[in-house]
């Protein structure tokens, strides 16, 4: 397919679910880049890290859910193309709310499809992924001929829900409006791992994880590899993909070239994962795994993750907690090998990737370097733990009779303070900055997480009172 590159894009409306998210806001800043009529974001999220920059650019952002249909048939009305990326649980928390996952990623799509129909929107761009093919079993150079991964086999909503959206969305293609008036025109892109500056998903709970030392083990033999894909080149495909689906190119009979076709796209370059992300670990300065898990045994430790977490988690309400890859999904993502050829995009969607993996990897390397820069490095969660030790020790030694370890714990506070009495000062002086870091907590949460503010604000004012009303009373005795 050879167009010029604003070709069903210049003058034309676009709507972009998902839009404020990190490839929805880069699809929706390229759509104004090449001149596009309107260009509307719509997201669930009334504000990201983007949408200031997008609505400096006059991109429209309509806030409202996929899984609402009058909602969607409002944004969609006039539109010419539909990219549709919107979408939930593709990791963390967010994989185990299995009603909301096929809500949004089945529901919403119908929901963007009866849109399409009901207001003769030509083309519809779908953004898959390829669990709808991968379900935990080797797959080398794999191509679009690969049939969809049994639907009663897929080890997560998410790639369930993902498989049938994206057969829907096909067989949907060539369906005619309700007005008689056109046909409607989709196709699928299925991308690999997304990464680059600003990225939501992968990258930063890697990071995080190393931040904190939790980051121990390695899964899968070293020859495992996966694809990745840099955003700029996943933001060409799609642009591609909605060109592939002109009806109107002069020369060119029957339907369009991408209709009801699914695509794999990529960078072309397959590479282990861990050995991807070596670079950016090693230029943060955090370590890289050491130690190496066989699946079978990622597996067994990610089912005694989830019985610890499903206890634990709910007590504590922290989102501060990490969460490992623990699920089956997530284990065999990094720990069996699955790349495909992007042999048919290239033919006929004409993509070939602008940034090499190598380019692209060190974009992503300054940005992180840069948020390390200006954002405070946490402590690792050894740090934590021994703070909390000793704590313990300390409130022991000074608050509790002689029992069991308890003379031992005074034996190494007075070590280290010299008097009880000192002890005390420095514990109460502790309480009391627990109750300050209480109210600190809560203005940061308000700021940049609304929804768990009062959660923050509660929980550490609790321990902090209780500890410093406990300690007075056992003063004045």
């Amino acid at each position: 397919m050879h167009l010029s590159g604003n070709e069903g894009i210049e003058n034309k409306i676009f709507v972009v679910t998902g839009g404020l998210g990190f490839v929805g806001s880069a699809l929706c800043l390229e759509l104004v880049r090449r001149r596009a009529h309107q260009v509307r974001a719509f997201d669930l999220r009334p504000e990201s890290p983007w949408s200031h920059d997008l609505r400096r650019q006059g991109v429209s952002c309509i806030q409202g859910d996929v899984s609402k249909k009058q909602v969607v048939e409002n944004a969609l009305r006039g539109a010419d193309c539909v990219f549709h990326l919107a979408s939930f649980g593709m990791s963390g928390k967010e994989m185990l709310q299995y009603g909301r996952v096929d809500e949004i990623n089945i529901n919403g799509t119908c929901h963007v499809l009866d849109a399409c129909l009901e207001h003769g929107v030509k083309r519809l761009v779908y953004v898959s992924t390829y669990n709808v093919v991968f379900g935990g079993k080797e797959i080398v150079n794999g191509n679009e001929a690969l049939p969809y991964f049994p639907i009663d086999d897929h080890v997560d909503p998410y790639g369930r829900s993902k498989s049938i959206a994206e057969q829907l969305v096909l067989k949907s293609n060539g369906r005619p409006f309700k007005n008689k008036k056109g046909k409607l025109y989709s196709c699928a892109i299925r991308p690999a791992a997304i990464y680059g500056p600003g990225e939501e998903r992968h990258l930063p709970r890697i990071v995080k994880l190393a931040k904190l030392g939790l980051l121990p083990f390695k899964i899968g033999a070293t020859n495992v590899k996966s694809d990745w894909v840099y955003v700029d080149n996943l933001v060409m495909a799609l642009l591609l993909a909605s060109m592939g689906l002109l009806d109107d190119i002069p020369g060119r009979e029957g339907q369009p070239v991408a209709a009801g076709q699914p695509y794999f796209i990529s960078d072309g370059y397959p590479v282990n994962s861990f050995e991807f992300i070596r670079p950016l670990l090693n230029g943060l300065d955090y370590d890289l795994p050491k130690l190496s898990l066989e699946v079978r045994q990622a597996l067994l430790l990610g089912k005694l993750f989830r019985v610890f977490y499903s206890f634990l988690y709910p007590l504590l309400r922290r989102e501060w907690l990490p969460q490992p890859l623990i699920l089956p999904a997530e284990v065999y993502k990094v720990g069996v090998t699955h790349y495909f050829s992007i042999h048919k995009a290239t033919e006929e969607l004409g993509y070939r990737p602008m940034v090499s993996p190598q380019e692209g990897m060190a974009t992503t390397m300054a940005y992180w370097k840069e948020r390390k820069r200006t954002t405070l490095d946490g402590p690792t969660l050894y740090t934590w733990l021994f703070a909390v030790i000793v704590m313990t020790i300390v409130s022991c030694a000074i608050y509790m009779p002689d029992i069991g370890p308890v003379p031992i714990f005074r034996t190494i506070t007075l070590f280290f303070f010299r008097s009880i009495r000192t002890a005390r000062v420095v514990a109460l002086f502790c309480a009391a900055a627990h109750i300050v870091e209480a109210v600190y907590a809560w203005k940061l949460a308000r700021k940049f997480d609304p929804g768990n503010a009062r959660g923050w604000f509660w929980q550490t004012l609790a321990i902090g009172i209780f500890s410093l009303r406990y300690m007075l009373k056992r003063a004045q005795k």
